[in-house]
């Protein structure tokens, strides 16, 4: 399980590295070009030295010789910190003077035109070699001036150069980290107090989140927050709104009954309680009605997020729904006509809440319309899909079309024990599935039309 990161050391680390990456980049570049400066630098003075011996080669009767004075070679010897040797060689007479393990260049393809210099051994030690060839213009013969130094003042002065670069730099890693460890302190205090005012509010306490000490960058994330419990408190306000209908809804029938029972416990025959009864009956289907009615509205409320909406067959499930209210159309001699397309219609949808949807539309057409009258379900495939449920019933006025979504709203005079949540569970589907719903006149003797147009399908 991965442990929670900080922000603080998250952003220390991605500002820092990157600096310390820098710096040894940087001191990579400084020792290789130290290196080239200083081999420079040292590289003239060994020349110098190769250069003085060329003035001790003489030539005396046809032959080359070398002459070179103690005190003359004490004075090209002495170093504080280094050794120095040389070789003076012929191509005729081999070694002339000085030592002769001094290492010699190995290509033969040598260019001695110019001075050449290269690395090795001696006696152990790494020294740094100069070679040189020197033409005399009374001989033929080649003369080959060497000479090695140790290269303890190379390093020396490549570890003070590098150290006099490379110590401000790592005073400066240091500083800028504690400069960016307390400026991350002091930039994130403001987070640290927001998020202790909010783990010190009580879980009733929805209101927005304060943003005048909020940094513009952590703003969205307020906003967010804001909005989220905006959302709560729309949400919870809802359920409580539901929760006081839904009570004062099943106060009346839950009355009704109780005195209904007391009547029917007053009478001495079957004959008296059988008014009683028969109200007890209507209340107990009152109550079981806005019982599934309640149900089916708190489930399509999307407090918790919304459902998974899955392809759904409507020919299918139309066709079937339609099919279980044709006994009950029946009782009042009213006929339910169905249109659709051959193939199959799919739209993105929850299939129980679409049946709810449909089974309210269909209860509705049944329980306002005329007898002996028509209900049409129709659906369409172009330009979009379509749900139509039209009725040759009375209709609705057109000063009760704002409100007949209310819940628990009823139209003054309508018939039946309806508890006015039809048409706002259908609203409530429709917003859901993201469902376009027209309300409108029928053209079948001025009834209620009404459709679902699922735009996002």
């Amino acid at each position: 399980m991965n442990k929670n990161r900080s922000l603080k050391t998250e952003m220390l680390f991605r500002l820092v590295i990157p600096l310390i990456f820098f710096v040894i980049i940087d001191a990579v570049l400084s020792y290789f070009v130290t290196l080239h400066y200083v081999d420079e630098a040292y590289d003239r003075w060994l020349l110098d030295s190769a250069r003085s011996l060329t003035q001790e080669i003489k030539l005396r009767e046809g032959k080359v010789f070398v002459e070179l004075p103690a005190a003359a070679l004490e004075i090209f010897k002495w170093d504080e910190q280094d050794k120095t040797y040389f070789k003076i060689t012929s191509s005729e007479q081999e070694i002339l003077a000085g030592d002769k393990l001094v290492p010699e260049p190995l290509d033969p393809e040598t260019d001695w035109s110019h001075p050449v210099y290269f690395n090795d051994k001696l006696y152990d030690e790494p020294v740094r070699v100069v070679s040189m060839l020197i033409a005399l213009d009374t001989t033929s013969e080649r003369i080959f001036v060497h000479v090695a130094e140790t290269m303890n003042k190379r390093r020396a002065m490549m570890t003070d150069i590098l150290l006099a670069d490379m110590i401000p730099q790592l005073i400066l890693i240091l500083l800028t980290s504690i400069f960016l460890l307390t400026g991350l302190k002091k930039g994130l205090k403001p987070l640290h107090l927001l998020a202790d005012k909010i783990a010190q509010r009580s879980s009733r306490d929805l209101s927005p989140i304060p943003e005048s000490h909020v940094f513009l960058e952590v703003r969205t994330l307020t906003d967010t927050i804001n909005e989220l419990l905006e959302a709560h408190t729309q949400a919870i306000a809802t359920q409580q709104r539901f929760i006081a209908n839904a009570a004062h809804q099943l106060r009346t029938p839950l009355a009704g009954l109780k005195l209904q029972a007391e009547r029917a416990l007053r009478e001495q025959d079957l004959s008296g309680m059988k008014p009683a009864l028969q109200q007890i009956q209507n209340s107990a289907d009152r109550m079981s009605h806005l019982t599934t009615q309640l149900l089916v509205l708190a489930r399509s409320e999307p407090i918790s997020g919304g459902y998974e909406l899955l392809p759904v067959d409507l020919c299918k499930l139309v066709r079937q729904t339609c099919m279980d209210w044709v006994p009950k159309a029946l009782q009042r001699n009213m006929e339910i006509g169905f249109e659709s397309p051959e193939k199959e219609l799919f739209v993105q949808g929850d299939e129980i809440l679409l049946r709810e949807l449909l089974t309210n539309l269909l209860d509705n057409a049944i329980a306002y319309g005329f007898d002996n009258g028509n209900i049409l379900v129709k659906l369409q495939r172009y330009p979009v899909p379509r749900l139509t449920v039209e009725d040759d019933g009375p209709g609705i006025p057109d000063t009760e079309l704002d409100k007949v979504f209310e819940r628990f709203y009823r139209i003054a005079g309508s018939p039946g024990n309806g508890c006015g949540l039809g048409l706002s569970i259908v609203k409530e589907i429709a917003d859901l599935h993201k469902a376009r719903f027209e309300l409108s006149k029928s053209g079948i003797r001025g009834g209620t039309r009404i459709d679902l147009v699922f735009e996002d399908a």
